[in-house]
């Protein structure tokens, strides 16, 4: 291999290859409005988010590839963003019961999970957009650790 070529990873081109049917369209689909609805739900308690995308997940991994897929990018994307809003949930915890300052790394970090939370709610809105349409929506990072999990 030549120094800049890109090799396609086999897994990767297989989601892109899939035609869903109607059904399977509105499951993939909605696994990523459930993860909304969830952290509408849940939203004081990070764990909620994680345990529903994670049993969806589990009812869904006997369906087809595309359904099993996307429901499968969901659980991923939703694993960082649990840890992320957890750390926040219990340093604002300990600074509320006065166990730790307001401090500039605190706002700080306040803001990147906020903003990354705006991220993860935006990507989530366009892939069930996107899934219900039929096609895929490979989200950043995330598709690619699902390809390496996600076999056919």
């Amino acid at each position: 291999m030549e120094f800049g070529e890109i090799h396609v990873n086999e897994p990767s081109l297989c989601i892109e290859n899939v035609t869903p049917y109607e059904d399977e369209k509105e499951r993939a689909s909605n696994c990523y409005v459930m993860s909304l609805v969830a952290v509408m739900i849940g939203l004081p308690m990070p764990i909620i988010n994680l345990l529903a995308t994670g049993i969806f997940y589990l009812m869904s991994r006997r369906g087809t590839f595309f359904v099993r897929w996307n429901a499968l990018q969901a659980l991923v994307s939703q694993v960082p963003l649990f840890i992320m809003n957890n750390i926040l949930f219990w340093w604002t915890i300990r600074i509320l019961f006065c166990y730790t300052e307001l401090s500039s790394a605190y706002i700080a970090y306040f803001i990147t999970v906020n903003l990354y939370n705006v991220y993860d709610f935006v990507e989530t809105v366009r892939s069930a957009v996107a899934t219900r349409k039929g096609k895929v929506h490979r989200w950043y990072l995330y598709s690619t650790i699902t390809d390496k999990i996600c076999k056919r």
